[in-house]
């Protein structure tokens, strides 16, 4: 949707648009924003164009109006994302809430591989804190998944986007759901039978969107464990839930083995198939895998020390230039190992409607340079090696991090580190550096999408400006679900000389599969990203 076509933004809005589009729904946008009067505090704005949400999103205005009206309702707890203020004009409707620093926990996870032990449990805590708060206002939130769960400056989970959000308990009325929504990964398989009953039986199948709720709480809990989803979708379709189903939870699919021994019937308690025999979050908090000693948690539920928590977190993440990363850890065969059809052989769909924007489409904020803030003294001058030079300045940089051999933030980092976000910054650590000249890295990047079968928009690379170019992705993940992005590739001058910096900026999809898709095109770019010396 061209600039021309967009309705400006309301009037007299009680407060100040300070950013162009972070983030980005089906049918909304995210700006930052502080008061008319004052540069504090910052919070985030999400702004919903409502004709375009009607015609392309398929939702009503009733719906828009139950998520303002449910948020508000809940957004109380430590562990969602609080709900601040709304409005509306004939155009659109606007949510004020807060800004979430520390951004998505998904993308600081490193794929086919999970956290530590103690960091899921910690995040798994604060997931139960925030679900279990809303249960208790009888409301549940119907789209738990990784893009939905996002991290404060200090680390702490919180829950986000309640566009699916239903009042399931009103005045000890309890009602059941029959809409269908969800992300397939992670939703449960009764609402999927929701889809497929027979449209001549009365009433049809219907869910308690509570119960669907703690179903994914066990899936994102398996996800931080192994870096994997158990399954692409709970359904006939899917060996992996056949599996898990005939052998009553006790799986011999790989990837299970990898969860601690004391989570497993946790895990299955959780992830019941008869939602009436589903665990409930007083079953789940006695379980002694909750209960057990984690040093990284307070009694009170909150993080004890948010700089170790960001540091384990960083050291983490890992690209090994050695060998090409597996599409997942699956053996269902070869095709799923093979780096050309890890993108599905490049399918990707054009159904998705996109948010209008007020701003140029794809434009974001750029990521600062940490060491742009440094004096240019603080940079060798007459290095022997440019690259080197450039390569000291940029050690600080938390994405450097990933292609260590001893991954980890930097001893400088370390110590001037206030708070998680210093370390773990809110923009995607799917970022490279590089020393080749602008030309190369666009056409390295063009070839690498061409190997993996991903669809290439035309590329109009501006060599001579800071802002070199910017690559749409638009493809099907391996999990055929959409994923959506760009590749923004940036020119920094140092006090040295010039380094490219590639960022990948994901706009709608699984963050563990934008960082195989990351890691896939870095590899094959290996030749033109900055590695730490060994």
């Amino acid at each position: 949707m061209s600039q021309s076509q967009l309705d400006p933004l309301p009037r007299d809005l009680p407060f100040r648009i300070v950013s162009k589009t972070v983030g980005r729904g089906a049918y909304a946008s995210i700006k930052k924003a502080i008061p008319l009067d004052e540069p504090n505090p910052v919070f985030a704005v999400k702004l919903i164009h409502k004709g375009y949400a009607l015609k392309q999103g398929r939702v009503s205005l009733k719906q828009l109006a139950m998520e303002v009206s449910l948020h508000s309702h809940i957004g109380q707890h430590p562990n969602i994302i609080e709900w601040f203020a709304s409005g509306e004009d004939n155009v659109w409707r606007w949510i004020a809430m807060e800004y979430a620093e520390g951004g998505d926990l998904f993308d600081k996870i490193e794929a086919d591989v999970g956290v530590r032990e103690d960091i899921a449990q910690l995040y798994f805590a604060q997931l139960v804190g925030g679900v279990s708060f809303m249960h208790s206002k009888g409301v549940a939130h119907r789209d738990l998944k990784p893009e939905n769960i996002l991290l404060s400056s200090d680390g702490s989970l919180k829950l986000a986007d309640f566009g699916m959000a239903t009042m399931f308990e009103y005045k000890g009325q309890r009602k059941t759901s029959s809409t269908l929504c969800g992300s397939p990964p992670y939703i449960a398989p009764e609402i999927l039978l929701c889809g497929k009953v027979d449209k001549k039986s009365a009433g049809g199948e219907k869910y308690s969107s509570d119960l669907v709720d703690i179903w994914s709480c066990g899936v994102i809990l398996f996800v931080l464990l192994v870096g994997n989803t158990p399954w692409d979708e709970p359904t006939q379709s899917s060996w992996e839930f056949q599996e898990y189903v005939r052998t009553s939870g006790k799986s011999s699919d790989a990837l299970w083995e990898k969860i601690p021994p004391e989570a497993l019937s946790l895990l299955r308690g959780m992830m019941n198939t008869s939602p009436k025999k589903r665990f409930s979050f007083q079953q789940i908090r006695q379980h002694p895998w909750y209960t057990r000693h984690n040093p990284l948690l307070t009694t009170d539920g909150k993080i004890s020390d948010p700089i170790n928590l960001a540091t384990q977190m960083l050291e983490n993440l890992h690209i090994d230039f050695s060998q090409p990363p597996s599409a997942s850890q699956r053996e269902a065969g070869a095709d799923s190992m093979d780096i050309d059809t890890g993108l599905n052989a490049g399918r990707f769909a054009s159904t998705q409607p996109e948010a209008p924007m007020v701003d140029e489409d794809w434009d974001w904020e750029r990521p600062v340079l940490r060491s742009m803030a440094a004096p240019a003294s603080s940079v060798p001058a007459r290095a022997r090696e440019a690259g080197r030079a450039i390569l000291n300045s940029l050690a600080d940089e938390p994405s450097m991090s990933q292609f260590s051999q001893t991954p980890g933030p930097s001893f400088t980092l370390t110590q001037q580190a206030r708070r998680f976000a210093d370390i773990c910054p809110r923009e995607s650590l799917t970022r490279f550096f590089s020393h080749v000249p602008p030309a190369h890295i666009v056409q390295m990047l063009s070839d690498a999408l061409h190997q993996l079968n991903v669809p290439l928009g035309t590329v109009t690379p501006n060599l001579y400006a800071n802002n070199v170019a910017n690559i749409k992705v638009k493809a099907l993940d391996g999990r055929r679900q959409h994923l959506y992005g760009e590749i923004q590739v940036h020119k920094h001058g140092l006090a040295d000389g010039e380094v490219l910096d590639v960022s990948f900026v994901k706009v709608k999809g699984d963050p563990l599969e934008w960082r195989r898709f990351f890691k896939k095109v870095v590899v094959l770019c290996k030749d033109g990203v900055y590695v730490p010396e060994a």
